[in-house]
């Protein structure tokens, strides 16, 4: 049984290079949290590590059992259930996955999304070229997973620009659609409220996207503005810039009173054609 109108939080960051400071500005901002239970907290693609090259995520990976110990131990503190945005798992061939894993307040992962959609790109920022397969093995599992808060899909970052994914959540049971991101700032002054609107629209699901912001150690620059959006697409809280909380409800009578006025997945003729 879903609760209704428990309390969702996203947290932007801007992630460094060395995981265990990291994890330190997350310990300190989970202290902040209120006293509202049970509570989600969401954090941004990349918040373990941010790293200068692939080589070096994927020494972290190595170590990465050692960093999830940690992320149960943070859940079971301060009784909370976390999206730990991506951290790198190892895989073979000197590969990882990005993967988004969710724990509840036991501190037991309860889930696992391996990133999809992998970031082959050219961006008129100083990084220029982003090449994400080069290290990163796309995963291939759709992933819905019931919780006190409704049943949450998982997504990551890039997968925003692909709606069969989207579409695929949906008639899995999502209800609310997670998208840890660390967009670019081209990309995202661009197109990042206008696709996260949509998907929340079309899918009518609340979207929570907990965002890195700002310069990095690393070089690259992230856009921000994390936000979470209503099934009927409204800006219930947005961050444009900086580290810190964003907040929301997710009201699952809400959510189904406009599925049921108007029944979007019913009418839809195209779902042999979807992922």
């Amino acid at each position: 049984m879903s609760t209704l109108n428990a309390n969702i939080v996203a947290l932007q960051m801007c992630s460094g290079t060395n995981p265990d400071e990291n994890l330190a500005t997350l310990a300190d901002a989970l202290n902040k949290l209120p006293a509202t239970r049970p509570m989600l907290v969401c954090l941004p693609e990349a918040f373990l590590v941010f790293s200068k090259s692939g080589y070096d995520t994927l020494a972290v990976a190595k170590r990465i059992t050692h960093y999830k110990q940690q992320l149960s131990a943070l859940c079971k503190k301060h009784n909370i259930w976390l999206n730990a945005g991506t951290i790198p798992e190892p895989h073979k061939n000197d590969k990882y996955f990005a993967a988004s894993h969710l724990f509840n307040s036991q501190g037991e992962c309860v889930a696992t999304y391996n990133k999809m959609h992998l970031f082959d790109v050219d961006v008129a920022d100083k990084t220029a070229s982003y090449r994400e397969s080069d290290f990163t093995q796309a995963g291939d599992d759709v992933v819905v997973v019931a919780t006190p808060f409704g049943k949450i899909g998982l997504t990551v970052c890039y997968d925003l620009r692909f709606s069969g994914l989207f579409s695929a959540l949906v008639r899995q049971g999502a209800e609310i659609i997670l998208v840890p991101s660390a967009f670019t700032v081209p990309t995202g002054q661009a197109h990042w409220q206008p696709l996260l609107r949509a998907r929340a629209i079309e899918t009518q699901c609340y979207v929570i996207a907990a965002a890195q912001y700002g310069t990095h150690q690393n070089g690259r620059q992230t856009y921000g503005h994390s936000i979470i959006i209503s099934p009927w697409g409204e800006q219930i809280a947005t961050l444009k810039s900086g580290v810190g909380f964003i907040s929301g409800y997710a009201d699952l009578n809400q959510l189904n009173k406009i599925r049921r006025d108007m029944p979007v997945q019913s009418h839809q003729r195209f779902r042999e054609h979807l992922l």
